[in-house]
This record gives C-alpha cells, structure tokens and sequence, in this order.
C-alpha cells in the first residue's frame, strides 16, 4: 500500500529528511508558514520551495547551507504539495489542513496517510494532530531520538515512531453517546455505541464493551425489563462495586427486588414507576410522565387492595361500601376505577389510607381531570411543564410518603435510587 506523508515543517530539516526517508511515500503534503507579517522574515515554506541552499545546519559555532528538503530526498515536482498556514492561528489552521488532506485522499484513495506532527510551531503541530483524530484513516507519527538537553535531539540518532491515537478516537467517539447518559436516553446511547468500529488493542475493545453492556442494562431497565438488566448487570457487579459500592449496593437490592416474587416486589415497581416518571419529565415527555403518574396513583390502589382480597377488576357484592355505587358491567363485572379504588381502599383499610382520602381527594380529583383531558387521555390538551410540576409536587406530598410508609410496612426498608446519568464505571 502507498503512503502518503502529511508533516508540518518547522526550523530543522533533519526529521523531515528521516521520516521520508522511512516511508518512502508516493506523497509528501508539506505544512508551512508563510512569510511572516511584521518582520517580513521568510517562513518555513522557504526549506521546500526555496531556491540555491535555503537550509541552514548548524553544528556549534559552524553553519552550512543545503538545498530545499524535496531536493535532499529527490522528490520530483508531482511527488510533493505544499500547503502555508497560519502558523499561530489554530482554528484557521486546522481548517486549512482539513482542506489540503481531504484533497489529498482524492487524489490518493487508497493510500495510508501518516501524519508527522515533529517539525512547525506549537500550533502547527497541534493543528495536525486534531486534523489526524477526525480521520481513523490518518496514523500518528512522531520523529524522535537522543537528547542531551529539552532543546533538540541529536541528528543521526532520530527514527520515526509511531504514535497510538486509538484511544483518544475511541473517547472522542465513545463521548456523545456516553453523555446521553444525562438525559436518560440509554437506548440511544446503545445505538451510537453499536456503530462504533472496535478498536484493535484490546483494554479498548473492553471499555467499549463494557459502555455498550451498561447502556443496554439501564436501556431495559428504563423499558421496565428488569430481568434482562439485571441479567446485563451482574456480569459488572464487581467492577460497578468498586467504582460506586453505594449506588451499586442500591441499584443491586432494587434489581433484587423487582425480580423477586416475595411481598417486596410490588411496592419496588410501585417505586420504580416514580422514578421512571421523573426520567420521562427529565427529557421534556410531560404528556408519558403525567400517564406514569396516574398509572401510579391507580397501582397504588389496586395493590393496597389485592393485599386483603379485592380486585378491582371484579369487586364482589359484599365489597361495595354501604351506599356506594359500583355499577354491573355488560360482564356483569363490578370494575373500579381509580377514584373507586382509592375508595374501596380507604374504606376497608381505614387508617393512613383513609387519611390521604380525607385530606387529599379533592387535590386528587383536580389532577385526574388535567390527566383526562389530554392527549394520551381523553382529550386533546397537550400536558405543559408545569402541569406536570405541580402534579409530580403533589404526588411527592402526598403519595409517596404512604408508599414509603406501606412499602416499610411490608418489609421494604430501601428504595431504588435514581438510574445514573453519568458513566460512573469509569470515576477510577
């Protein structure tokens, strides 16, 4: 395969000479500086297109002159472009590197192209490297060797080395899905993720395996599939525990009980419905966290309800409160709706639930008919922020405190914690 050789060109010529001498590239894309404005001293453009002996080497006291660096090497007209940039501007430079290489990978399409950011100003050099990271296709290459001092390396000592960038492509690439995070959109994050290339270096290919496992783990538990995230979830417990022992702890017991099949079971899905809702809020879908919500208020009945025998579903004649009217369906069902089940609830159970009806049903009342007059209702009203606002205010006043209160009740002494919105595997 042809290489073709993009280097920046500084004051020495010498590792310019060692890395075409090293990769003998079908091209070379010199970048330079021009003349410079205020002095009017020439720049660096001068060492390839500069005529008689433009090259100044200095050995202690003595200098010699030498022919430009195409002449050096013996690189014909058509063998080398050159490209001048500013050499202390670096937005306007990386632009006109972009411009220069993707001309370049037209004229070459099959050709490797290895970037060597030794030789140029401190913003040359950066401006390539950043050129090379926005193309897999660009390999890093550095010219180095012995050194007496910080100043420079000793000619006849360089070699060309090459320089890994797999790492910082994969963070660069791995970033914005990863930062999907903060808006719970772990579906999304698992997409992006999946398109990503595998890296070759192994420890690399592990850490986007592990940010696809965690984002498609949290992307089912988001979906309510706490099966398959728990699944997904306990291939990291160890690694997640060292990284954050107490949200894993936390995120663990609630996986454990939303699994189960015991008395803790209900509450903990009562809970994580909350908590699903606020996500939906978090991404701007008031409407579906209003819908979880209302979902929530009327689980929280039935469950209150199915734990001393009734089922709203198919309410019997001697569960029906004196003087409530709890019309036969065409099934000749008697079916509660949630105001009858928080009823039926506060009625039969008395206590802290029949308090809640006393001191909240009006409030309750309000908020189902913003519920029922919008759209994923039955009406046409879209839900605002802050209808949502005040509906998730008042069920944090009033309803959860006697989730909490009837999920203790149950055994139930620790809720599930909010899922995480950063990558919090990779804190150490």
């Amino acid at each position: 395969m042809n290489n073709v050789l993009l280097c920046t060109v500084g004051g020495s010529h010498q590792p310019i000479l060692t890395a075409i001498e090293e990769l003998r590239p079908a091209h070379v894309l010199f970048f330079c500086s021009g003349q410079d404005a205020a002095t009017g001293r020439p720049g660096s453009i001068e060492m390839i297109t500069g005529k008689g002996k433009p090259v100044t080497v200095r050995r202690g006291p003595d200098t010699e002159q030498l022919p430009n660096i195409p002449t050096l090497v013996e690189l014909d007209a058509a063998q080398f472009t050159t490209c001048i940039v500013p050499p202390d501007d670096l937005d306007d430079c990386v632009a006109q590197m972009l411009e220069a290489v993707t001309t370049v990978q037209r004229q070459y399409p099959e050709a490797l192209l290895v970037a060597d950011y030794t030789g140029g100003t401190k913003t040359m050099t950066a401006a390539l490297v950043m050129v090379a990271l926005e193309h897999d296709a660009i390999e890093l290459q550095l010219v180095t060797g012995a050194r007496s001092d910080l100043l420079k390396v000793h000619d006849g000592s360089q070699a060309g080395v090459a320089v890994s960038a797999e790492g910082i492509r994969l963070r660069r690439a791995m970033a914005p899905f990863l930062a999907a995070w903060e808006r719970f959109a772990y579906g999304e994050a698992v997409d992006g993720l999946m398109a990503l290339r595998p890296p070759r270096l192994a420890p690399l290919r592990v850490d986007l395996q592990i940010a696809r496992d965690l984002s498609r783990a949290f992307d089912a538990w988001d979906r309510f599939d706490h099966t398959a995230a728990l699944r997904d979830l306990e291939v990291y417990r160890a690694r997640l525990g060292q990284a954050d022992g107490r949200l894993t702890a936390g995120l663990f017991a609630a996986l454990k009980a939303l699994t189960g099949s015991d008395d803790h079971r209900a509450p903990a899905r009562l809970w994580d419905l909350w908590l699903n809702a606020q996500r939906r809020a978090r991404q701007g879908r008031y409407d579906d966290a209003v819908a979880r919500g209302y979902r929530l208020l009327e689980w929280t009945a039935q469950w209150l309800l199915d734990d001393i025998g009734i089922e709203t579903g198919n309410v019997t004649d001697e569960q029906v409160p004196p003087g409530a009217h709890l019309p036969v369906d065409s099934e000749g069902r008697r079916r509660a709706g949630l105001w009858q089940a928080w009823s039926l609830a506060a009625h039969h159970l008395g206590g802290p639930v029949q308090q809640f009806m006393d001191a909240q049903g009006k409030r309750l009342l309000n908020h189902l008919q913003t519920r029922n007059a919008s759209i994923l209702a039955h009406g046409e009203t879209p839900i605002a922020r802050a209808d949502w606002q005040g509906f998730a205010d008042w069920l944090e006043e009033a309803l959860l405190p006697l989730l909490k209160d009837q999920a203790q009740r149950r055994g139930l002494k620790q809720l599930a914690p909010q899922l995480p919105t950063v990558p919090f595997w990779q804190s150490r």
